[in-house]
C-alpha cells in the first residue's frame, strides 16, 4: 500500500519547472542541430566541397607529420606538401579501384617529372622546349578521360614543383622519398581517413535534394505572405531556390550510373527526382499566379529582375489562405521527415489530406487560382511520396487514405514500367576539330609566349606566367571564357598578394604557424573553388606568400612579380586563344544554342507523340540531355553576361534568351513528366489532338535553330490562334483525362509563347498570322 501511495503521489505531483525547461532545451538543441545540418547539406550538395577540402588538407598534414620526424628540411616539406595536394585533387575517377589505379600510375609519372625537372633545370632552351611539350601532352591527355586528365595534371604540377623548390640531381633521392610519402599519405586519407564511395556521394546528394526542396517550399511560403514591399525579395528567393534545386538534380543525374546497383534503380531515382523538381517549380508558378491579378508567366521564375505580375487578392488573411499556409508548412515537414512507423499517424494524416487535393477532396472555397495552388500542393505531395519510396524503400501503409492508396498504386505501376533504356552514342570529332587537340595546340603556343615573356620579367620565377596560362585553359572552350577566367585570376591574385603580405608579417620566422595557415588556405581554396574562381585564386596566392616565407625567399618585390607574371600568363593565354585555332564566343554560343534548340525539339516531339498515342520512349534521359545542354550554354554566355562587359545591350539580350530557354525547358520537362505517366495510368488517356497542337511549336523551334546556324536562312516563325483555344474540354465535371489534357495543352501553349518570344531577341523573322 505505501508503494501505491507513493506512486499516486508521484502521478499527482506538480511538475518541476526545471524538468520542462530541460525537455524544452533538449528539443530546441535538437531542432537547432537539425537546422544547421539542413543548411550545411543544402549549401554543399553531397558535401563535395567539404570532402575535397578535408581530404586535401588531411593528405598534406599527414605528409608533414611523417616527414618532419625524419628530419626533412623546409624545401622537402614544401615539396611533400605540394605533391600531396596534387596527388589528391588530380584523381577524379568515380570508382575506388580506378582511383587506386590512377594513384599507382601517378607515382612513376611524378618521379619521372621531378627527375626531368632536375636534369633540365640548368639547360634553359632544352628545359623550356620540354616544358612546352609536357604541357601539350598534359592537355591532350584529357581526351582519355579522368585518368588521362589526372596523369597529365600530375606530370605538369610535379615538374612545376621541381622548378619551385629548385630541384637538383644530387637532391633527387630525398625528393623521391618526399613524393613517395605524399602519394602514400594521399592514398591513406582517400581510402581510410576520408573515404568516399559513389553510393555514399549519391546518398548525400539525395539528402541535399530534400533539403533544397524544403528550402524552396519555405521560400514559396515567404512569397505567399510577402507584402508589396517584400514581394521582389521573396520572388528572388523562389528563383534562387528553384535554380539550386535544378542544379542538385543535375548533380544526382551525373552520379546515378556509378552510385546505384543497377540501371532500373538509377532510372527510378531519376524519375522521382524529375517529378519532384517539376512539381515544386509548378507550385511556385501557381503561387505567383494566385497572388497576382493575371496569370504569371513562367519567365518570371527564371529571369532575374523580371517584373512581378500586377498584385491581386493575395496576401490576404482569410480561411483559404490560412489553410494554404498550414498546408505548405505540412508539405515542408513531409519533405524533411518521411512518414514511417517511427513517426506515428500524425504525419500520415497530413500526407493523406494533401494527397486528397489531387482528387478534388476537401478543396477550400476560394478563387480558382487559389484552388489551383491546393491542387499543386497535392501533386507536390505525391511527388514527395514517390521520392520517399524510391530513396527509403517501402513504408507503412496502414494509415493510408483512399487517395494515398491510389497514389501508391500509380507509383507502383510506374516503377514496374521502368526499363533500362537505350544508350545513345554521339559522333566523335577528330583531328583539330577535337576540343582537346585544339586546346593542347593553343596552350602550347600560349605557354611558349609565357616562357619568353616570363624570362624577360624574371629568369628565376618565369614559371608563374606559364602556370597561369595553363590554368586559364582548364574547363574553358572559347576566347571569351578564357578572358573572363584570366581576369578573375588576376583580381584574385592582386587581393591575395595583399593578404600574403599581412600573413607573412604575422608569421615571421615561425615555421609551423606558417604551415598551419597554409593548410587553412588550402582548405578554403578547395571549398570555395566551385563557388568563385576569384576566391580560389585569392587563397592560392595567400598560401604562396606563406610558402615563400618558409623558403626564405619572401619579399614585397616577389609578390609584385607574382602579379606581373599572372597578368602576363593570362594575356598570353587570351592571345593564343584568339589567334591560334580560335573559337569565338559568338560561334560557341551559337553552336550550343542550336544544340539546346535541337534537344528542346526532340523532347517536345517525343512527349507530344507519346501523349497522342505513340509508342513509349525514353523521355527522362532526353529531358536531362536538354538540361545539360542548357547548362553548357549558360556557362558559355558568362563572357557576355559578366558585369564588367561594356556591351550592356548584348548582356541583357543574352540573359533574356537564356531565361526564355529555361522557361521553355521547364515546360518541356513538364510535358515529359506527364507523358511518362501515360503507359501506366488508366486515368490518363492519349489525346490525338495534341499531335496537331505541337506541330507549329516544332516548326518554329527548327526555324529558329536554322536561323541561328545560318543567318541567311529564309525560315520564318509562324504564329496563329492560341493553343489555349483547344482547352474547351468541358467544365469541372470533365473526366480525369480531360483535366490532364487541359494541363498538357497549357504547357504547350506556354511553350509556344516562349518559342515565339525567342524570335525577337534572336532576330528571326515572324510571318503574319494565318487566318
Amino acid at each position: 500500500m505505501p508503494h501505491m501511495t507513493r506512486e499516486n503521489d508521484a502521478q499527482h505531483r506538480r511538475p518541476d519547472p526545471r524538468d520542462g525547461a530541460g525537455r524544452w532545451f533538449r528539443v530546441v538543441t535538437r531542432s537547432g542541430r537539425a537546422r544547421v545540418r539542413e543548411f550545411v547539406v543544402a549549401s554543399d550538395p553531397g558535401l563535395l566541397r567539404l570532402t575535397a577540402g578535408l581530404r586535401t588538407v588531411g593528405a598534406i598534414a599527414l605528409t608533414l607529420a611523417v616527414l618532419a620526424p625524419l628530419g626533412a628540411d623546409v624545401p622537402h616539406l614544401v615539396a611533400g606538401a605540394i605533391a600531396a595536394m596534387v596527388a589528391t585533387f588530380a584523381v577524379r575517377d568515380k570508382e575506388r579501384p580506378a582511383q587506386a589505379g590512377t594513384l599507382a600510375l601517378g607515382l612513376p609519372v611524378a618521379l619521372a617529372a621531378v627527375t626531368l625537372g632536375a636534369l633540365l633545370g640548368s639547360h634553359v632552351v632544352a628545359g623550356d622546349l620540354f616544358f612546352v611539350a609536357l604541357i601539350f601532352c598534359a592537355v591532350y591527355g584529357r581526351r582519355f578521360g579522368d585518368r588521362g586528365t589526372a596523369l597529365g595534371l600530375i606530370g605538369f604540377q610535379v615538374y612545376f614543383l621541381s622548378l619551385f623548390v629548385g630541384a637538383t640531381v644530387s637532391g633527387l633521392p630525398s625528393l623521391y622519398g618526399a613524393i613517395g610519402v605524399a602519394f602514400a599519405s594521399s592514398a591513406l586519407v582517400r581510402f581510410a581517413l576520408v573515404p568516399e564511395t559513389p553510393a555514399g556521394t549519391l546518398e548525400r546528394l539525395r539528402s541535399a535534394f530534400r533539403a533544397r526542396l524544403a528550402q524552396l517550399v519555405t521560400a514559396q511560403l515567404e512569397l505567399l505572405d510577402a507584402g508589396p514591399e517584400d514581394v521582389d525579395k521573396a520572388l528572388g528567393h523562389v528563383r534562387e531556390g528553384t535554380a539550386r534545386l535544378h542544379d542538385t538534380a543535375l548533380m544526382i543525374q551525373g552520379r546515378l550510373e556509378a552510385g546505384t546497383a543497377d540501371e532500373s534503380v538509377a532510372r527510378l531515382v531519376q524519375r522521382r527526382v524529375a517529378d519532384a523538381e517539376v512539381a515544386a517549380e509548378r507550385l511556385g508558378l501557381l503561387l505567383l499566379s494566385a497572388r497576382s491579378a493575371e496569370r504569371a508567366d513562367t519567365l518570371t521564375l527564371h529571369l532575374p529582375g523580371a517584373p512581378v505580375p500586377a498584385g491581386g487578392l493575395l496576401p490576404v488573411r482569410d480561411k483559404a489562405t490560412d489553410t494554404l499556409r498550414r498546408d505548405l508548412e505540412a508539405l515542408r515537414l513531409l519533405v524533411l521527415r518521411p512518414v514511417s512507423a517511427g513517426h506515428g499517424t500524425a504525419l500520415a494524416q497530413v500526407r493523406n489530406r494533401l494527397l486528397g487535393y489531387r482528387d478534388e477532396e476537401n478543396l477550400p472555397v476560394a478563387p480558382p487560382a487559389v484552388q489551383d495552388v491546393f491542387r499543386g500542393v497535392g501533386e507536390t505531395a505525391r511527388a514527395v511520396l514517390g521520392l520517399r519510396v524510391a530513396l527509403d524503400g517501402p513504408q507503412d501503409e496502414s494509415d493510408d487514405s483512399p487517395a494515398t492508396a491510389r497514389s501508391r498504386e500509380e507509383l507502383d505501376a510506374e516503377d514496374a514500367a521502368i526499363d533500362a533504356g537505350e544508350e545513345v552514342t554521339e559522333e566523335e570529332l577528330t583531328g583539330l576539330r577535337r576540343p582537346t587537340t585544339r586546346a593542347a595546340v593553343q596552350v602550347a603556343v600560349g605557354s611558349l609566349l609565357a616562357i619568353v615573356g616570363g624570362e624577360l620579367l624574371s629568369s628565376q620565377r618565369w614559371y608563374w606566367a606559364v602556370l597561369t596560362c595553363w590554368i586559364v585553359f582548364i574547363n574553358t572552350a572559347s576566347t571569351g571564357e578564357i578572358l573572363v577566367k584570366g581576369y578573375r585570376r588576376l583580381v584574385g591574385t592582386v587581393l591575395g598578394v595583399v593578404a600574403g603580405i599581412g600573413l607573412a608579417a604575422l608569421v615571421g620566422p615561425h615555421t609551423w604557424t606558417a604551415f598551419a595557415l597554409v593548410l587553412v588556405c588550402v582548405f578554403l581554396m578547395f571549398y570555395t573553388a566551385p563557388l568563385s574562381y576569384t576566391l580560389m585564386s585569392f587563397f592560392v596566392t595567400a598560401a604562396l606568400g606563406l610558402l615563400y616565407t618558409l623558403l626564405h625567399t619572401y619579399s614585397f618585390s616577389v609578390l609584385v612579380l607574382r602579379i606581373e607574371e599572372t597578368a602576363l600568363g593570362a594575356a598570353c593565354g587570351v592571345l593564343a586563344a584568339a589567334l591560334v585555332l580560335p573559337v569565338r564566343t559568338d560561334r560557341r554560343t551559337n553552336d550550343l544554342l542550336v544544340a539546346v534548340l535541337d534537344r528542346l525539339a526532340d523532347v517536345t516531339e517525343t512527349a507530344v507523340d507519346q501523349l497522342s498515342g505513340g509508342p513509349p520512349a525514353d523521355l527522362l534521359d532526353r529531358a536531362r540531355d536538354l538540361d545539360q545542354a542548357l547548362a553548357d550554354l549558360r556557362a558559355a554566355t558568362q563572357p557576355l553576361t559578366h558585369p564588367v562587359t561594356p556591351l550592356r545591350a548584348r548582356r541583357d539580350t543574352a540573359r533574356y534568351v537564356v531565361a526564355l530557354l529555361e522557361t521553355c525547358a521547364y515546360q518541356a520537362r513538364a510535358l515529359a513528366a506527364t507523358a511518362e505517366l501515360l503507359p501506366t495510368h488508366p486515368s490518363i488517356a492519349a489525346d490525338p489532338r495534341l499531335r496537331g497542337a505541337g506541330q507549329r511549336i516544332l516548326r518554329n523551334i527548327r526555324a529558329i535553330a536554322a536561323h541561328v546556324a545560318d543567318e541567311h536562312s529564309t525560315d520564318e516563325v509562324r504564329t496563329g490562334p492560341s493553343i489555349a483555344a483547344l482547352l474547351e474540354t468541358g467544365g469541372p465535371d470533365a473526366p480525369r483525362f480531360g483535366r490532364v489534357t487541359d494541363r498538357v495543352l497549357r504547357h504547350l501553349g506556354r511553350l509556344d509563347e516562349g518559342v515565339v518570344g525567342l524570335a525577337r531577341p534572336l532576330r528571326v523573322p515572324v510571318a503574319r498570322p494565318q487566318a
